[in-house]
């Protein structure tokens, strides 16, 4: 009966609020320019990072926009002093906030390196009291994508959800946790670092609803992608997408009272709180530090490549 009680609502909750969207934005090539802004700001998870301006970012090439590429990389030619700034990078924040939405990330490439922490992920106002939706993220190239919500307390998953990931923990809340949230690993090696550029890229996807947020993920070539995920078309209806990578269902964490509105960040930062504490046990050559200041070379291919980004209301 424990187990029946768990999973009845899960069904009724997919059943019940997912829904046909109409789009909303569709941001392509120097669209990103005007739909984000750069933020040269102290890095909050404490990378060895130096986030700058657009104007600054645009002259030294970490920006780049062309006709359907959106390209953000961090710095490839500098070797850094130990007493000086972090390595020059990239950290964009949508200017529109959104609360019940889906957003399709179509992406060609991702940072990869020892020491890289790139992420797109989504953030209320006042952290975490409207909560965090970690899409894309990961360290020192370490497969594969995990997809994970920070809250403040009250926020919980059920042991049993219907997803393709595997959960890492089902407490949502950073005070419980150390601030590692409720995460969910992708059972695709190929949705995170090298393998992900290797073929080719694919698609990232997240819904929010007050009744569960889910988040996709589709390999380039991929048999299973959605036609209207492919094709950018105007209306989407999330009922005929696949079995989502990660479901976290409203359950045991009211949704619309843990999650705010919230803006899109992308962002590529080098060691801090995650990447420089596993680095040596992924790994990684020497001190994840020293290695992001001497090494400009191994950064070669530490940058977002973007074909679209599309939001549906």
């Amino acid at each position: 009966m424990k187990s029946f009680a768990t999973f009845a609502p899960l069904l009724l909750v997919a059943q019940t609020f997912a829904k046909q969207y109409s789009q909303t934005d569709s941001i392509i090539g120097s669209g990103f320019l005007s739909a984000f802004s750069h933020q040269a700001i102290a890095d909050p998870t404490h990378g060895r990072v130096n986030y700058v301006s657009q104007s600054t970012a645009q002259a030294q090439n970490l920006t780049f926009a062309s006709s359907d590429h959106f390209i953000i990389r961090a710095d490839h030619t500098t070797k850094l002093s130990a007493s000086g700034p972090g390595r020059n990078s990239v950290r964009l924040q949508s200017n529109k906030q959104f609360t019940n939405h889906v957003a399709v990330f179509n992406v060609r490439h991702m940072p990869q390196g020892c020491g890289t922490w790139p992420a797109i992920w989504e953030v209320g106002d006042n952290w975490p009291n409207n909560g965090e939706i970690d899409i894309v993220e990961g360290v020192n190239d370490v497969s594969p994508n995990q997809a994970t919500l920070h809250t403040n307390a009250g926020c919980t998953m059920p042991g049993s959800r219907t997803m393709t990931g595997t959960a890492t923990g089902n407490n949502c809340d950073v005070a419980a946790t150390g601030n590692s949230g409720c995460g969910v690993k992708s059972s695709q090696t190929n949705s995170y670092g090298p393998a992900f550029n290797s073929a080719g890229g694919g698609w990232f996807a997240v819904e929010r609803t007050p009744s569960f947020i889910r988040v996709w993920f589709w390999t380039r070539n991929a048999s299973n992608v959605p036609a209207d995920v492919k094709n950018g078309v105007a209306n989407i209806n999330t009922d005929n997408w696949p079995i989502p990578m990660a479901l976290f269902p409203n359950n045991s964490c009211d949704i619309n009272s843990h999650f705010g509105p919230q803006r899109i960040i992308i962002n590529l930062t080098f060691c801090g709180d995650w990447a420089g504490a596993v680095y040596s046990s992924q790994g990684c050559p020497g001190s994840c530090v020293d290695f992001v200041n001497n090494n400009p070379s191994a950064f070669n291919d530490a940058y977002f490549d973007f074909a679209s980004l599309r939001v549906y209301q």
